[in-house]
């Protein structure tokens, strides 16, 4: 049946919804398909959006007639080269992403307060019936499905009592779909889907479940407690309740931003020291100016390398006070080099990442770091005035973000890989335990 055919049987016939209504609205293939909008003869091709297959590109998202031929997000640029080699390939256009994304942001807004953005092209919209919502929740996200169909993209919605049921269901009917488990449906949806389907259990979480006996939603939220402490500590409960179809979290609003990062992979690897205290220079200046543009100034600083075999390092400090200017927390960055690199070691990929906006913690794991640096060590603050930092963000608001740099930024513009910058401002995450 098709997802036409599908809507319209829902909506002849709806019952009453009692309770919490939550759902997950997720851009279908979406930088593929603002290109395939915009370029009107690649609908119905393979296009892919991505990096230079020669220089260490990555596939940042593709189309569905590319994903055909196996092509996926985050595959290495070269082997889906080899997947499709007719495929139309497009380096992207961030700024139009983020200008179609707002739009839709803003439908759902329309619809209801309570939006919590956890990315670019995903979003959580609670449209409880109550206060600040009268219609019906199911002809709601139909309604809001229809107006993102009017922009010229699509959307896969799902719709439940909780955020973790919208989550799994929004992937059940792709693209274009509108998936929705009515209260008291929850055991029934959840119970035989395989444990991987839930957020919060990765690869390692599985093979320890598949180990004792444990494959589905329904196994998990029956399992012994022991193994689930074993493996989830403090959050055990909440992952049993999760596959209980226990309502778990509230839909937090989209400004509580948890840390702000931005990581570039090089097309030839770097290898001096000079050139890596560049690159930390430029990548922690970009961080710096989207701190400052959300008004956010953050503890704790750190620094993420991955090597030339794919290993990744990190290290990490926090500072006695927030901080919002690059000039300010570059010199503890070079200091951190130390805990992450050895002359002759090869880096393929650098980031900086700054958090910790409310208060100063004890510590933090930015990147997932294992490596802190001594907090007795001072950040050397060179002499600068605040006033060059705010006369450079308003040229570059004005006129472009190519309207001013540094020479630091031409050496690393022929290294670059070609893939739309890895640059994330994190959000608290409910539905990954180890957010929290």
């Amino acid at each position: 049946m098709d997802n036409a055919d599908t809507d319209k049987d829902i909506l002849e016939a709806l019952p009453p919804w009692e309770g919490p209504a939550i759902m997950l609205l997720d851009l279908d293939a979406f930088f593929a398909s603002v290109e395939q909008l915009d370029h009107p003869e690649w609908r119905g091709k393979p296009v892919i959006v991505g990096g230079d297959p020669d220089k260490r590109g990555v596939v940042s998202t593709c189309s569905y007639e590319a994903r055909a031929f196996g092509v996926h997000s985050a595959m290495p640029s070269a082997q889906a080269t080899r997947l499709c080699p007719n495929a139309i390939w497009t380096p992207g256009n961030f700024p139009r992403y983020i200008s179609l994304s707002k739009q839709v942001m803003g439908i759902m807004s329309d619809a209801s307060p309570h939006l919590q953005q956890v990315s670019i092209d995903e979003a959580f919209l609670d449209i409880s019936p109550g206060r600040f919502v009268k219609d019906h929740p199911v002809i709601l996200a139909s309604a809001i499905r229809e107006r993102v169909a009017g922009l010229g993209i699509t959307c896969s919605i799902g719709l439940g009592t909780s955020k973790s049921i919208a989550k799994i269901a929004s992937d059940m009917d792709k693209p274009n779909g509108l998936t929705v488990v009515f209260p008291g449906r929850e055991i029934d949806f959840l119970a035989p889907l395989p444990v991987r389907r839930m957020s919060g259990v990765g690869r390692q979480a599985e093979r320890r479940l598949k180990e004792f006996g444990v494959y589905t939603l329904g196994d998990m939220a029956h399992a012994d407690e022991g193994l689930l402490k074993s493996i989830y500590g403090k959050n055990s409960t909440m992952m049993r309740n999760r596959c209980l179809g226990i309502n778990d979290s509230e839909v937090l609003a989209d400004d509580e931003v948890k840390s702000v990062s931005n990581e570039m992979t090089f097309s030839t690897d770097l290898l001096e020291r000079h050139e890596i205290e560049q690159s930390i220079a430029m990548i922690a200046a970009k961080v710096a100016r989207r701190l400052r543009h959300k008004g956010l100034a953050g503890y704790t600083v750190g620094l993420k390398v991955r090597y030339n075999d794919l290993t990744i390092a990190n290290a990490q400090h926090t500072f006695e006070r927030p901080v919002d200017d690059e000039h300010d927390f570059i010199p503890m960055l070079y200091q951190l080099i130390d805990q992450v690199w050895q002359p002759g070691t090869r880096l393929r990929l650098v980031g900086v990442g700054v958090s910790s906006f409310e208060g100063r913690p004890q510590q933090l794991n930015l990147f997932d770091s294992t490596l802190l640096a001594d907090a007795s060590k001072k950040p050397q603050q060179p002499a600068h005035k605040r006033s060059l930092v705010e006369a450079t963000d308003k040229v570059k608001d004005r006129f472009g973000e190519g309207a001013v740099g540094y020479g630091r930024e031409m050496r690393f513009k022929d290294r670059d890989t070609g893939t739309i910058a890895q640059k994330k401002d994190d959000y608290h995450d409910p539905l990954n335990p180890e957010s929290l």
